[in-house]
Parts: structure tokens; C-alpha cells; sequence
């Protein structure tokens, strides 16, 4: 009944020795408790940290049941890029003909790339999101990849396949796993990405990456943990935490240690729930409300949100590590730099600032309580009687001015990070922790009630020893003929089941969490089930050792087997820093005036597709790091001005139809568009030499960038406009759609780049184009390259939006410049300087609702204002765009419904009356504040605080009888929505007629 839990932090290494018998008691259990400076070989504070704890509760070593560790060890290596604890890695892709334009690696900073990059191979395989195999596995292909590993002397592997986590039997990654196994031996470490991450090939596969190539200094710091028992006499399971709060044992976690990483603020929060009593299975009046929990350290201060099943709100889909996109399961947690050793500064003016520096771990030695000379937040504290730390008398010369002022900065932070938490304006819990919490005040704004639970500057420390055993089912189900809620039942049996053989007591496993997340742009009611159970960790000896092997101890000289291999150097690593100045910059016009586009301009151009997107069109980013990638192997992409070819000039249309889910997993091969281009071509009788280039029909999205991959594979130019100027959800919605002119929609092809290709010579109406070759698509694998009947530039310019791509390059600029002036506050400012328009909102999303109708993703997001004290500056210049956002009551609400795109905005006060602000098809875009990147309609989640733009849309949608049928608020079933313009329309500016002269 005895467990020990240890939280290894950057400066101390607490550790606690649990009696759970005694967990209804005032002291929940805990008999000791002890931090111990962390060492450099993290070994040596866990042994020091638990010595102590059996010493102070008399407690023989032969009675503790389990020992439970965090570390922040193995995400250190990767934070740091350290040469000595990574090694390199080699990647198998099981994917058939796909995602080769997309490698491994691509996305990585080059440093690291550096360190980790040792092969990458492709080989057949991966699935469809139905399960179908893409291509059977090949034995051959991969025995030929293993020769090439052998030879490069590599010995961490990574097998990625495209929808591996759906592979319920693993009948592809483990099967490659098996065959590499034969080939090269058992002493290989070999990672499966169906194991580390979820659905998103390029994130689950770079998680895999990282953890591959920290797995031999994980395994040797795992073995020093099993010395270190030894050493202390310990016999029963060693197990450590995983970012979502459950447990893992020492050998499962020397193969996933990247399921370790972000354990640290976990374990505070979990041991939060446990001081405070919120966890107890057996307490039934526990509340259904969410808690926040706010862990303050001597630097930073850590919050997070503790959900009603006890465990916290998970991040967003994609979490970035050393630089690197993953999408592992990570708690949200938000910091900031407060913390009891921040230091306090009084400027010549008089102000009083706290951080955000701090003197961190040396707190004892320069805190002025304890005879030092540097002004921190503990020291404020005890002067002014909220704490007794220390020697009061050393700080009682401290101005009362100062003290308040202090105080005050303090209070504004703490309120500030919790309220962006918060998911509502109703007041909430706060579970206070950490040994600086002392510095937090007795009160604070939006906050019902603060509780500083016992034994709280060890409650990461607690929350290791009674971390849960958990179990997680990730699957997509298809609908047809069945009851969502049957399956879902099914699932949790299933989830249930997979706690229970990790090692969670059978009687305590619960349902904590149940997401079903329909996939949208497919006809096969296609939905993603999540189902999470979790349980006590079972008590008997006999229970934790069940299934649970013991991993071999390895020496600092040893690996897992076989010859030792010496770490990556450094040497020749190259540094992230391009060394371009972007306010001088300019771009490569040439003497043809054609635009040579840099990374730099694709940069740009794809924040700026973004931002046309409206909340749709796809993610720029794939295809944005497909371009950059072609441009680093040589190829060119070249933009041209509309004025500056003939009039008849044939340009390709090149865009992708089919379901995000799909687009985030089975990344492009790269013969998609091309096979449905030249389809189109041979049967409008054209060849290569009849088209000059290529064009975009929506400029908003991902597809805003396709057109320029298609053109440097096929050397081609792209014209400097597209066919929409925005996104939208339907095929016809583009404006040869619209005004149905000849060849605007059909003839057509659609390919899905391993074979099938489909051309629809004609069709009855526009709308069928949409659901006919949506229905194919779906046959496709719910996503395939198409290519509308080629277009003059001519009927390109009469019926699309010229400079397009002018625009979305300058909107991306005007973003980085306010990044790099660090003036994000002026970001709608400068979009609005490009585009006239309004600034609608500022403010927080605190609901989003979601639901699938025939394939499209309808929904709504609410944002409310913030309050005047949650900036800690002032507004900063608005370039005379202040007066144009929009008036609202401090109670005032905006929301925005969407069909993948926003489609209109809306005020509501508190009597229900609302006020209609912006439609389609003018332009309504949702920037996160905080980075002010566009955000897309999948991104909106609870606590985000975001700025709203609207932006005018082109005469031909608004100031038309067919752009208002196609694009407007009618086409949408709002018939009983008028439009009116946000503002006059403002034609772009060419990039290539400002600069072709410089």
C-alpha cells in the first residue's frame, strides 16, 4: 500500500512516500516528503530524493508496491539539440506512390535535421481511411532498405505508414517490423508510429523520429533509475509518468520516451486533483465542473485544466517540440514567467515591474529575506505579511508604493492566465501549488474560490506516486446501417480492457472521455471515435508485475546490444539563421519581369493564402513545405502578371478535392494534379506546348499554393491571379462557376495518382459537378487531384481575381513585419491597409458547437470581449484603423457561423438582440492574438484569444446577381440575410509591376 512518487524539475527533485490506505485522511497518505537538488545525471537526485523519504517514514524497502517517476530528462535532449544524447535515425514510409513530395524530415530546423537525419526510404504500403490497403506490403523492398540501414551502421529505426494508427491488427507497420527484425537483428530499436501519435502522417512520423532518436540515451537513463533501486534495495515495479497523466512502465517508456516528455506540469496537476481530494472515485460529490489549476514555481508559473473525469484538457492537435510539429497526446498547459524568484524592478518613472527574469534556483542566496541583494516576488510577500519565508526584518525598508504596485503585477498576471483559460466568464476553482505559490494572493478576479491543498510544494511529486493506468481506443467507424451510439459502446468495452492489462485495478476503471469527431468532405458517414478509460494503479504486488517485464540495465557504455555506436557531433551542424533582413528585402524580379519566388516569398505567400482561406481551404502548410522543399532541389517557381502574356494563353486549373483527415495522412505524391492535367489535355486535344502555366481556382487555403508545386515540376509559370480570390466549400463556387460560362466547370478530371482517373465531359448543372465528383473522391480514398478545363488568361482575368498572389504575398509580409517589430496589435491594422475592411472583435472563443451535414462541417464559435485589465500594455497603434472596429457592450457576444468557411458575424447582447456585422462573400477572418496567424474552422477551441477582421470581397462577387447566387449568403440556405458591404473594394497591387525596376 506504499508507493513513492519523484518529479525530477530543472532545479530540485522532489520525492514522496504515500500510504493509500490513509488517502481519506487530512494528510491524504503522504508520511514524507523531501526535494533534493537535481543532478546532472538525474539518477543521483532520485536516489538522494527517495533515501530520504523511506528514512523519514521508517518505511522498509520491501513494502513499497511501486515507484513513480517524472523527468523532463528526455525532452531536454531534444529542447537542446544535444549531439551526445541524440542519434541519428532511419525511416522506412510504408506508402505506396503517395507523400513523397512530403520526405521525412522536411519540416525539421536544420540543425536538428542535421543531428537525426541518417536514411530515408520508401517503400509500398499504407492504408486508406476505409482501411483498404493502398498497396500490400513488399518483403523484397524492405530487406533492400535494410541492407542500406546495415551499411550506414544505423541502429534507430522509424516505420511510418499512412493511416498506421487505423491498422487495428498492424498488419503493415509490424509486419515491416518483423522483417526488419529478421533482417538486422533484435538489438535494432525499432519504432512504429502507430505507437507514438495519431492521425497527421508528418507529425505522428516526426514524433516517431524524436523518440527513435533519443532511445539509447533514454534506455541508459532508465537503467540508472534501475540502479539506483538497487542500490536503495528496492524490488517492486518502477513505472514512469506520461504527458496525458497515466502510467507506463520502465520498459515500455525506454521504447516510447517521448510519451514522458511534458510530464512535469501533469504531475502537478494530477497531484493537484489528489491533495484536494477532486480525484477520489469514492467521494460522489465531487462537482462536474472543470478546475485550474496554477503550479508556481521559482521561475515560471504552469497552468492547466483539470476536466471533470480528474485528468487535464488536452493541447491542440499539433504541439511543437525543439522546432519540431507532433502530434503525441500533451496536456494545455500555458506559462509565464512568474515565479517566486522573479526579480521586482522600480523604474525611474516609478513603475514596478515583476520578471520576467528570475533568479531561480538561487532564491535562498539572493532573495534579500535571506541576506542577499536582489528584489524578488518572495520578498514582496513577506514584506508585506502574506508569507513567512525567511527573515522579515531584512525587507521592511521595502515602499509600501513598491509593495502595491508589486502585489498589483502580480494579481493582473495570475488573472490574466487564468482567465484565458477559463472556457466560461462564470467564476472558477483554483487549485493553488508549487513552493511559489506563496507569492499569489488570497483573492483574485474571475476566481470562486483558491484552495491551497496540503503538502502543495510537492504536488508534481504526488502526482507521479498516484498517477492512473489508462487505456485508449483511436478508430474511424463507418456509419452506414449502424447506430453511433452501439459502436461507441462497443469502443468503451474495448478501452476498458486495455486499462485493465496495462495494470489498472478492474473495479476502478471508468470512461473519462468520449469524442466522436465526424469526417467532413466524405460520403461515407466516415467517423473518428475516441474513447479513453482510466483506473487506479492495482495494489498487489502480484497485479503490478503481471504482463510487466523488466528492462535490461544499460551502462553509459553500453546500448541495447550488438557494437556500440558513438553520438552525433556537432561538427559542420549548420545554425538556424538565414540572414536575410525583411524590411529591406526585396524580390527577385527579373529582366522578363517574371518573379522568381524565394522561400522567404513563399513564406509569406502561404501566411497569406491563409489568412484568404476564411477559415478554410485546407492548411497552406503541407504544401507549403512541398514548395520550399522543390525550391532546396533546384526546381524554380515563376509568377507572372496577367498583363504581361498573350491573351489567349492556356493556363491549367490545379486544385484538391477530398477531406482534411485525408490530406493530413496521406500526403501528396505528386502525381495527382499532374494526371489529371494531362488527362484533360489529351482529351481537349492539348499538349504541354499549349499551356504556358498554371492557376489556382481558390486562393484561400492550401490550394492557394498547388498551382506553383504543379508548375515547377512541369516548368511552367504560375499566373499572378486565381479564380476565387478566397475559399469556398462547394466545386461550382468559383466564378466560371458562377456565371456558368463555357468550360468553366466540365469538361474536368479528377486522378487519384495511382491509376484511376475519371473525366466528366459535361454536366447538368454546376451542382452535380460538386456531387458527382465528391461521391468519386470518396471511391478515391476521399482525396484527388483535380483539373478543370484550362482557361485563356483572358477568361482568367474576366472571370477570376487578378494579383492574387500579389495580394496573399503582401498580406503574409504585413504579418512578419509586426512579428518582428514585435507590435502583433497592429497585424489587423496592416491586413486592413491591403484590404480595406473592419476590425470586428477582439476577444476569447468560449464555445465552438460542430456538426456534419452531408459531408460539410456547419458550426459556430462565440467570442467574448476581454476585460480592460487583461492587457498588461496598452493598445498599441492601430495606424488609424481604431475607429473602424466595430462598437460592442462590455456583455456584448460575437459569433460566427461557419460551413467550413466563416459565413457571417454577428453581435448578441445580453437580451438576445443581435446585429448582423459582415456576410459572404466578403471576406471574415479569425486571427489567433497571440501570434496572429489565421486560424482555420477546425482550429477554434475554447480559451483562444483571437481578433476578427472582414475584409471587402471583389466586385464580381459582391455587386452581381450571380456572385451574390453563388457566393452569397442565399447559396447557404440565409436567404433571410441581406448583404451589405464591409467596405469598397481595393484592387491588389502587382508585386511585379512595384518591383521590376529596383
Amino acid at each position: 500500500m506504499y508507493r513513492i512518487g519523484v518529479d525530477v524539475g530543472g532545479t530540485n527533485t522532489d520525492g514522496v512516500l504515500i500510504d493509500i490506505s490513509r488517502r481519506s485522511s487530512i494528510s491524504r497518505g503522504i508520511l514524507a516528503s523531501f526535494k533534493a537538488p537535481t543532478t546532472p545525471d538525474v539518477s543521483s537526485g532520485i536516489e538522494a530524493a527517495v533515501k530520504r523519504v523511506l528514512q523519514q517514514s521508517g518505511v522498509p524497502p520491501s513494502e513499497i508496491s511501486s515507484l513513480s517517476i517524472g523527468t523532463t530528462a528526455f525532452i531536454n535532449a531534444v529542447l537542446e539539440a544535444d549531439p551526445r544524447r541524440l542519434q541519428k535515425v532511419a525511416v522506412i514510409r510504408l506508402c505506396g506512390p503517395y507523400t513523397k513530395q512530403c520526405p521525412p524530415f522536411i519540416d525539421f530546423p536544420k540543425r536538428l535535421k542535421t543531428l537525426i537525419d541518417g536514411h530515408v526510404g520508401y517503400v509500398d504500403g499504407g492504408l486508406e481511411i476505409d482501411g483498404r490497403e493502398i498497396a500490400p506490403l513488399r518483403e523484397q523492398q524492405i530487406i533492400d532498405e535494410c541492407n542500406i540501414i546495415k551499411t550506414k551502421g544505423l541502429r534507430n529505426i522509424v516505420v511510418a505508414g499512412i493511416f498506421s494508427p487505423l491498422d487495428t491488427t498492424g498488419r503493415q507497420e509490424l509486419s515491416a517490423k518483423r522483417i526488419i527484425q529478421q533482417e538486422l537483428g533484435t538489438s535494432v530499436n525499432i519504432v512504429c508510429s502507430r505507437d507514438v501519435g495519431q492521425l497527421g502522417l508528418l507529425e505522428r512520423e516526426d514524433a516517431s523520429i524524436l523518440n527513435a532518436s533519443i532511445l539509447t540515451f533514454a534506455q541508459q537513463t532508465i537503467g540508472g533509475f534501475q540502479r539506483a533501486m538497487e542500490t536503495l534495495n528496492l524490488k517492486c515495479p518502477l513505472f514512469l509518468t506520461q504527458n496525458d497523466g497515466t502510467l507506463t512502465t520502465a520498459s515500455a517508456a525506454a521504447q516510447l520516451p517521448i510519451r514522458t516528455f511534458a510530464s512535469g506540469p501533469t504531475n502537478s496537476m494530477r497531484g493537484a486533483a489528489y491533495l484536494a481530494g477532486l480525484d477520489d472515485h469514492h467521494d460522489q460529490t465531487v462537482s462536474t465542473k472543470s478546475t485550474i489549476v496554477v503550479d508556481v514555481g521559482g521561475t515560471t508559473t504552469d497552468v492547466g485544466v483539470l476536466l471533470p473525469s480528474g485528468f487535464p484538457r488536452q493541447a491542440a492537435a499539433f504541439i511543437e517540440v525543439g522546432g519540431v510539429r507532433t502530434n503525441f497526446s500533451m496536456a494545455d498547459v500555458q506559462s509565464i514567467a512568474l515565479g517566486g524568484g522573479s526579480r521586482v524592478r522600480i523604474a525611474d518613472d516609478s513603475k514596478v515591474t515583476v520578471g520576467p527574469d528570475s533568479v531561480g534556483h538561487r532564491l535562498p542566496q539572493d532573495a534579500k529575506i535571506f541576506g542577499g541583494t536582489v528584489l524578488t516576488a518572495t520578498d514582496i510577500v513577506v514584506a508585506s505579511g502574506l508569507a513567512d519565508v525567511g527573515k522579515k526584518e531584512y525587507v521592511n525598508d521595502i515602499d509600501e508604493h513598491v509593495k502595491t504596485a508589486a502585489e498589483k503585477v502580480i494579481r493582473r498576471h495570475l488573472e490574466s492566465i487564468i482567465d484565458k483559460m477559463k472556457t466560461s466568464p462564470e467564476d472558477i476553482s483554483v487549485l493553488l501549488v508549487g513552493g511559489g505559490s506563496i507569492i499569489a494572493p488570497e483573492h483574485l478576479s474571475g476566481v470562486g474560490e483558491i484552495i491551497r491543498p496540503p503538502f502543495f510544494g510537492v504536488a508534481n511529486a504526488v502526482g507521479a506516486a498516484m498517477a492512473k493506468v489508462a487505456g485508449e481506443i483511436d478508430v474511424i467507424e463507418f456509419l452506414q446501417g449502424r447506430k453511433v451510439e452501439d459502436v461507441i459502446e462497443g469502443i468503451k468495452i474495448r478501452a476498458i480492457e486495455k486499462a485493465i492489462s496495462a495494470g489498472a485495478a478492474a473495479d476502478t476503471v471508468k470512461i473519462v472521455e468520449v469524442n466522436n469527431l465526424p469526417v467532413q468532405y466524405v460520403t461515407n458517414q466516415a467517423t473518428r471515435i475516441i474513447v479513453r478509460a482510466a483506473g487506479e494503479l492495482g495494489n498487489s504486488i502480484e497485479t503490478l508485475s503481471g504482463g510487466l517485464e523488466t528492462l535490461k540495465l544499460i551502462s553509459e557504455d553500453d546500448s541495447t546490444g550488438g557494437d556500440s555506436l558513438d553520438p552525433v557531433t556537432s561538427e559542420g551542424v549548420d545554425q538556424e539563421d538565414d540572414g536575410i533582413d525583411i524590411e529591406a528585402y526585396i524580390p527577385n524580379i527579373r529582366e522578363d519581369k517574371s518573379w522568381k519566388i524565394s522561400e522567404l516569398d513563399l513564406e509569406w505567400i502561404a501566411e497569406g493564402c491563409g489568412v484568404l482561406g476564411t477559415g478554410g481551404g485546407g492548411s497552406p502548410y503541407p504544401p507549403f513545405l512541398v514548395a520550399r522543399q522543390m525550391l532546396r532541389n533546384g526546381k524554380e517557381i515563376i509568377v507572372v502578371d496577367p498583363e504581361d502574356v498573350p491573351e489567349n494563353s492556356v493556363f491549367l486549373r490545379c486544385t484538391f478535392m477530398g477531406s482534411p483527415s485525408v490530406s493530413n495522412e496521406r500526403l501528396q505524391g505528386g502525381n495527382e494534379i499532374p494526371t489529371s492535367a494531362r488527362a484533360i489535355m489529351q482529351y481537349l486535344g492539348l499538349d504541354d506546348q499549349n499551356v504556358l502555366g498554371t492557376i489556382s481556382d481558390e486562393i484561400g487555403g492550401g490550394n492557394g499554393i498547388q498551382p506553383m508545386i504543379v508548375a515547377a515540376e512541369m516548368h511552367k509559370v504560375v499566373l499572378d491571379a486565381d479564380l476565387m480570390g478566397r475559399a469556398y466549400p462547394n466545386m461550382y463556387q468559383s466564378l466560371p462557376g458562377a456565371y456558368d460560362i463555357p468550360g468553366g466547370l466540365t469538361p474536368c478530371a479528377i486522378s487519384d495518382g495511382i491509376g484511376n482517373t475519371i473525366i466528366m465531359p459535361s454536366a447538368s448543372n454546376t451542382h452535380s459537378v460538386e456531387h458527382i465528383l465528391r461521391t468519386v473522391t470518396t471511391e478515391m480514398g476521399s482525396r484527388s487531384g483535380v483539373s478543370m478545363a484550362p482557361l485563356t488568361r483572358k477568361i482568367c482575368q474576366d472571370y477570376g481575381i487578378s494579383r492574387s498572389v500579389s495580394q496573399a504575398w503582401r498580406i503574409g509580409r504585413a504579418i512578419a513585419l509586426c512579428r518582428k517589430r514585435n507590435t502583433l496589435k497592429s497585424i489587423p491594422a496592416a491586413i486592413l491597409q491591403i484590404q480595406n475592411g473592419s476590425w470586428l472583435f477582439i476577444g476569447k472563443i468560449v464555445n465552438v458547437e460542430r456538426e456534419v451535414r452531408k459531408g460539410f462541417t456547419w458550426g459556430v464559435v462565440t467570442i467574448v470581449p476581454l476585460r480592460a485589465d487583461e492587457e498588461e500594455d496598452g493598445p498599441e497603434s492601430t495606424n488609424g484603423f481604431t475607429e473602424q472596429t466595430v462598437a460592442c457592450g462590455p456583455d456584448d457576444r460575437l459569433l460566427i457561423p461557419f460551413q467550413n468557411e466563416n459565413l457571417y458575424a454577428y453581435l448578441e447582447n445580453p437580451n438576445g438582440t443581435k446585429r448582423i456585422l459582415v456576410t459572404v462573400p466578403d471576406l471574415i477572418t479569425v486571427l489567433d492574438s497571440q501570434s496572429g496567424a489565421s486560424l482555420g474552422t477546425p482550429d477554434y477551441r475554447y480559451g483562444l484569444r483571437v481578433t476578427v477582421i472582414a475584409m471587402a470581397g471583389d466586385p464580381k462577387w459582391t455587386k452581381t446577381p450571380e456572385g451574390l447566387a453563388c457566393g452569397g449568403p442565399g447559396a447557404f440556405g440565409l436567404s433571410d440575410l441581406a448583404f451589405t458591404p464591409i467596405a469598397e473594394y481595393k484592387a491588389a497591387n502587382s508585386v511585379i509591376k512595384e518591383y521590376c525596376n529596383l
